[in-house]
């Protein structure tokens, strides 16, 4: 056992997610502005003749840590990044108790050191045991200096903290190595952790020895095949089963699923290229990705439109004010969708009734958080898609499958994301779209949000065509100039203005004061916030068509509260 050794002492404390810091650990720690306030602290204290000692603990997020170790600066200096480093020997632990002020701005906790007793027979014992894995590991990877070092080692307690430098250990398992202060409880847990680590070396160690003794000189890729090949026998000794047919698992898949009859065919066609595919070739991954990609796609999965008229409005105007002409075109369309239903007429031509609009306005008006309230509305799922900055083509389209590390492009991504065929799908920053050597995402756009052409999009890497005709497309744009002609008109444009000041009022009342009371943790009854004074912000304090400035002001004031 071990016990604190004097009365608890003040010391700086230096709270580090990494290293975990153990006794007898010489580590470099980066200095940043509070770790730096702890050194100086810890120097002063040495400079005035006392002992000068840091305490390092490590930060926790969910709770405050009970132990930490006492340690002496060996050096402080530059790295070559430019930052400040500091050079710290752990000496001894101790048990944290509650903080205390001290000179300077550091934090300072007091502590009670605890001491290491002697050795006894039992914690000899298991040190010899804990050792003798140890070196088992360090000679496989044939690190002899330190395999000296370790034969060094008498005491069983500083054996035990040498495994603060073992990689195989997880930080969560070196923080119960601090907090365990019995050197026999530690030695056991080490020697469990050890053993297990090592058991998993031996097996990785033969699978790679049953492979070479197997080998003709070949390839490398074809070295890394013959391994995979060894770790799924080794599994299947381990479990009591075969390897699963992959290109029989990937039929059933497609045989169950339910898929349109083209694109079955072309899956199918696949899984017949994955059959007579080699092994040794890429070409057999390519196509599982794609398979993958495939199966995961919502082909006839819709969501149900909500026909609630009233209820859609109350929606909008719940969480939007003004925005009239959004509000009643988004109605207008649940009306028009709901008479085509009624009447038998929901597909026509082989299209959806989707639509496709654009909302163009200053920052801060509301045209992003727009988009989730009319999914909310129309009861379907959202999903956003960034376009700000966006350069290739590819992103839009997809890439070629036989490029390395080939994907769908966003559209159909975004598609699988919302798990329909019909969600609400915000094109956000349109007209922050921008066009290089590798294409010009505008133009891929156009097949996209064109009525008469999306319901056979096709994307590069799918190779298939995908209905766009009943997804709703919301884009939105600052300066409707940027966006390509041809491409605008392809949208409905709805124009929102910038908000009045008694827009302004009326939203910063209704709408931002209550989420930002809340966020605040105030209630009603605690803030009371005058149309007066709103308007006086709205005046004097804010300039821009938005809300974004307004919102951030009101949020300063609660603050204060």
């Amino acid at each position: 056992m071990s016990d604190a050794t004097t009365a608890p002492i003040a010391v700086p404390v230096l709270f580090v997610t990494e290293p975990i810091v153990l006794p007898g650990m010489v580590v470099p720690i980066e200095l940043d502005e509070a770790a730096r306030a702890a050194v100086d602290a810890a120097q002063a204290a040495a400079a005035a003749g006392e002992a000068g000692k840091l305490l390092i603990a490590p930060r926790l997020d969910d709770r405050y840590p009970t132990h930490g170790v006492l340690a002496s600066i060996v050096q402080v200096g530059r790295v070559p990044s430019g930052g400040t480093a500091a050079v710290v020997r752990g000496e001894r632990r101790a048990h944290i108790g509650s903080g205390t002020s001290g000179p300077g701005s550091a934090l300072w906790v007091l502590v009670d050191e605890i001491a290491e007793t002697e050795a006894t027979e039992e914690t000899r014992t298991l040190a010899a045991e804990y050792k003798k894995l140890l070196l088992a590991i360090l000679q496989r990877r044939e690190a002899w200096q330190i395999v000296d070092a370790v034969n060094q080692i008498s005491q069983p307690s500083a054996l035990a903290d040498t495994a603060g430098y073992a990689s195989y250990l997880t930080d969560v398992q070196k923080r119960e190595l601090l907090e365990t202060v019995d050197v026999a409880e530690r030695l056991h847990l080490l020697i469990e952790w050890t053993g297990e680590h090592l058991a998993e070396v031996e097996v990785n160690d033969k699978i790679a020895e049953d492979v070479r003794a197997g080998m003709d000189k070949r390839q490398k890729e074809f070295l890394l095949r013959q391994q995979l090949d060894a770790i799924r026998k080794e599994l299947g000794e381990l479990d009591g089963s075969a390897g699963a047919e992959e290109p029989a698992d990937y039929r059933t898949r497609i045989e169950a699923a339910d898929l349109p009859e083209k694109v079955r065919e072309a899956a199918l066609r696949e899984v017949g290229k994955l059959e007579r595919s080699s092994e040794q070739t890429p070409e057999g991954g390519w196509i599982r990705t794609w398979l993958d990609t495939v199966l995961e796609l919502p082909w006839n999965e819709r969501t149900e439109d909500s026909t609630d008229l009233k209820a859609a409005r109350e929606i909008l105007d719940a969480d939007h004010h003004g925005l009239d002409d959004v509000k009643d075109r988004i109605v207008e369309y649940l009306a028009v969708r709901a008479r085509r239903a009624q009447r038998g007429m929901a597909v026509v031509g082989g299209r959806g009734s989707g639509a496709v609009m654009v909302l163009a306005g200053p920052p801060g008006v509301g045209k992003t958080s727009l988009g989730e309230s009319v999914a909310r509305a129309l009861g379907r799922k959202f999903v956003r898609v960034a376009l700000g900055g966006v350069r290739d083509e590819a992103e839009i389209r997809g890439h070629r499958r036989t490029y390395v590390g080939a994907l769908p492009g966003r559209v159909v991504r975004a598609i699988g994301e919302a798990g329909s065929m019909n969600p609400v799908v915000l094109l956000d920053e349109i007209d922050k779209v921008g066009s290089d050597y590798r294409g010009d995402p505008a133009a891929a756009l156009l097949e996209v949000l064109d009525p008469a052409q999306n319901h056979t999009f096709r994307d590069h890497y799918l190779d298939l065509d995908l209905d766009l005709s009943d997804v709703v497309f919301l884009a939105t744009a600052n300066v409707i100039e940027n966006i390509p002609s041809a491409l605008l008109d392809r949208m409905e444009l709805i124009t929102l203005d910038g908000y009045t000041e008694d827009d302004k009022v009326a939203i910063a009342r209704d709408y931002l004061l209550p989420r930002q009371a809340e966020r605040a943790a105030l209630t009603t009854d605690e803030v009371t916030v005058t149309d007066a004074a709103l308007r006086k912000i709205a005046a004097d304090y804010t300039r821009e068509p938005g809300m974004r400035q307004f919102e951030r002001l009101l949020a300063k004031a609660l603050r204060k509260v």
